[in-house]
């Protein structure tokens, strides 16, 4: 698989001076997989690990169990445990496409819930010293009325944030 070109990455926040645990949240976006492999590539350069991270929210959680139920003659209850170990494989695919020829043996982490609160949740529970994330460009109106977790995880966040918008 051809690997995007490295977006331009912004330095937001830093309050460590070195990098030790490091988490890179998994998305199927061009640029949020270009962040992995720079989050690689760096965790390798500096003997970090990495976490690689995807979370499915709640809705995308019900949307699947819903359509999973409609199924006429198809018995299948589509569990929380399934859908987090979907979200690990998800992680675990895209860091195996993206991360193949770097020297890194990232662990894939999956969760089910609102992604500010599962990465800070992630971040505290593992000692992570820095996040990477791909964000979203908006306006500070639509961040005031539908929030924005790559504001939230930088303001709460205590470690370095490298974030790439597209």
């Amino acid at each position: 698989m051809a690997v995007p070109a490295a977006p331009r990455f912004k330095f937001v926040h830093s309050a460590v001076p070195g990098m030790d645990r490091a988490i890179a949240v998994v998305e199927a976006s061009d640029s949020a997989k270009a962040l992995v492999r720079e989050a690689g590539e760096l965790a390798a350069g500096v003997g970090a690990e990495l976490l690689l991270l995807h979370v499915t929210t709640e809705d995308e959680y019900s949307d699947r169990r819903e359509s999973m139920a409609s199924i006429p003659d198809l018995d299948v209850n589509y569990t929380l445990d399934e859908a987090q170990d979907g979200a690990r494989t998800f992680a675990k695919d895209i860091g195996r496409d993206v991360l193949d020829d770097v020297d890194i043996h990232p662990e894939p982490v999956g969760r089910v819930g609102e992604k500010g609160d599962e990465i800070l949740q992630l971040a505290d529970s593992e000692d992570a010293d820095h996040i990477f994330l791909a964000g979203r460009k908006r306006s500070p109106t639509g961040k005031a009325i539908f929030g924005d977790v790559t504001q939230r995880i930088i303001l709460e966040f205590d470690g370095a944030v490298t974030v790439v918008t597209s």
